[in-house]
């Protein structure tokens, strides 16, 4: 059976709120053994806590091996590379990079590279750090570049927007490992091979990721930040929500 290469916000949960019909898909993917991998740019959580928070608002098992997250293609781009870094972002950019061996800095005068993603605690300092050591020679990697975040309370500054500033600054343009770069493309690749559904809600990242693959076949749903307008998508399919996406992937007949 194809695998499942699944979003998480705007498709699976928004906030801490089910996407509506979603906890009934993943059950009905599950329970029908489909490989599923949970594909984030969200790089402020680790695979195991993201893995968590599925779990805990859907209401759905999910262990820290089916998430795959911008934060670890990031660091698959510094393999090989001695650190230290200055990180603008959260748990999941430090865990990603201590996995790689590298270690982390305030210093701008120390760096080998700079790690930018969303990160709900920026500060102005924490701008020139990043914009310093960049400046000062670092290498500048940026988990992801999507300018917002969906929320309950509507879209949010996303990553894109911390990326934007230091870009602003600094006149360089970072190397962009999460959706829909190859960097993240490789790291999926390993888990699910050259075929692959992949669902989304975003055409810039969930549908162009699966536009730069020939095997993989998209989904386009309606529950995130595509809202209701479907105006110039290349998604293969579209669907309401997840559920009716996995009737499309399943083949079921589509129930209301």
């Amino acid at each position: 059976m194809i695998p499942v290469i699944c979003d998480l916000d705007g498709v699976v949960y928004v906030g801490d709120r089910p996407v509506p019909r979603a906890p009934e898909a993943l059950e009905r993917l599950k329970r029908a053994g489909r490989t599923i991998v949970f594909a984030t740019n969200n790089s402020t959580r680790t695979p195991g806590e993201t893995a968590e928070k599925i779990t805990r608002v859907v209401g759905v098992q999910v262990q820290p091996e089916e998430v795959v997250t911008s934060a670890q293609a990031a660091a698959t781009l510094l393999e090989g590379d001695p650190g230290p870094a200055v990180v603008v972002g959260g748990a999941g950019i430090r865990a990603a990079l201590e996995e790689v061996g590298i270690a982390e800095t305030t210093n701008p005068a120390q760096a080998s590279v700079v790690v930018v993603g969303m990160d709900r605690d920026l500060t102005y300092g924490k701008l020139v750090e990043a914009t310093t050591a960049i400046r000062n020679g670092a290498r500048f990697v940026a988990t992801n570049d999507d300018a917002t975040y969906p929320s309950p309370a509507g879209p949010l500054p996303g990553a894109g927007a911390v990326v934007a500033a230091i870009e602003t600054t600094t006149g360089i343009a970072p190397q962009v490992a999460g959706k829909p770069h190859q960097p993240m493309r490789a790291l999926l690749k390993e888990r699910v091979g050259e075929m692959a559904w992949v669902v989304g809600d975003r055409w810039d990242t969930d549908i162009a990721l699966a536009t730069e693959e020939p095997g993989w076949q998209s989904i386009l749903v309606l529950t995130g930040e595509a809202g209701a307008n479907t105006t110039g998508s290349e998604a293969q399919h579209i669907a309401a929500d997840l559920f009716e996406a996995v009737e499309i992937v399943t083949g079921a007949p589509l129930t209301r």
